[in-house]
């Protein structure tokens, strides 16, 4: 499938600034037209051989530019329920980049020039969003401590108290991606997401840029989805203790019911860059503008940094110095 224009045949994109199909060519608006040729083997645009990741469900011809989305990947059982749409075009996505590290001293050189972050490139990842209702029975003892002062003497009264609570809780679209080219711990930290932006799936958003199939089935990933909630159930139980000066838990029971498991599409950009034969990962949220990701180290401007400052020091004591000499 390949989104054509109907006024100059070129491709047309979704830009998410506008938040509509644009054609770059001829700067139309909303005039698509879907055009279904090609295979998993042939670009629809230009007929040209291509060869598709394993999970690869959109992605761009090497030969033309087109970008392709793969009928055979985006309907049966690999028809995403939902998909999250780009707020963040790769413009707005470079300048969170430049204002998350452009302060960092000892970052190489290159990592923000414009021909490295060229690269940068946005991604549906594949994701199953759970829905859970909790029910948790907690008991234990937890204790008051009293301390005051009468004459010369300082009194404590420790209070114990049995405690019983019971809550009941429910999470909707508790995230987990299922994407094996995504690092599961730099995806947690995408979140979180607006749920309500969610939109029912259409393939139109996914033109002008890559995406996948879910790599890994629901009932696989769920019990990280579970250990996410059984974190929450947990914090909002201890919220919920709140005025004891110590808590000795004694019985605890929390009940997961799923309700409900949907396959969403969501919006990452992700950046690649390559420095002293070791690649550095960056996520910008294609949402939020969320960013993650540690720069690397520029050994060279470090020595520089060192040497000034040694130079700085030296310059000061001779001055120094030479003021005591003086007098």
């Amino acid at each position: 499938m390949i989104y054509k224009c109907r006024n100059c045949g070129g491709n047309t994109i979704y830009e998410p600034s506008r938040k509509r199909m644009f054609c770059p060519h001829c700067e139309s608006l909303d005039s698509e037209n879907i055009v279904r040729e090609g295979s998993l083997t042939q670009c629809g645009n230009c007929g040209a051989p291509i060869s598709p990741g394993q999970y690869e469900s959109a992605g761009r011809c090497s030969h033309c530019g087109s970008y392709l989305i793969h009928d055979e990947r985006i309907g049966g059982v690999y028809e995403p329920h939902l998909i999250l749409p780009f707020q963040l075009n790769k413009e707005m996505a470079v300048q969170r980049l430049n204002q998350e590290f452009r302060k960092k001293t000892f970052m190489p050189a290159g990592f923000l020039s414009r021909k490295s972050l060229e690269k940068m490139q946005g991604i549906y990842v594949p994701f199953w969003l759970y829905d859970y209702q909790t029910h948790y029975d907690f008991e234990g003892e937890g204790t008051r401590v009293r301390v005051w002062t009468q004459g010369d003497t300082e009194y404590t009264e420790t209070s114990y108290y049995h405690i019983i609570r019971q809550m009941e809780a429910d999470f909707d679209k508790v995230p987990v991606d299922a994407s094996f080219m995504m690092d599961d711990g730099e995806m947690d930290l995408m979140e979180p997401y607006t749920y309500k932006e969610l939109e029912d799936f259409n393939p139109k958003y996914m033109s002008g840029f890559e995406g996948e199939v879910y790599n890994q089935s629901a009932p696989e990933l769920e019990g990280r989805a579970q250990g996410k909630v059984r974190d929450a159930s947990e914090s909002l139980m201890q919220r919920s203790l709140g005025g004891y000066n110590s808590i000795r838990p004694g019985r605890r029971n929390l009940n997961l019911h799923r309700n409900g498991i949907c396959f969403a599409l969501m919006p990452v950009w992700m950046y690649l860059y390559q420095y002293e034969g070791k690649t550095w990962r960056f996520h910008v949220n294609g949402q939020t503008g969320k960013v993650t990701g540690k720069t690397p180290v520029s050994k060279g401007k470090v020595v520089a940094y060192s040497l000034t400052v040694m130079l700085s020091v030296s310059t000061i004591f001779y001055l120094v110095s030479a003021i005591l000499s003086a007098l």
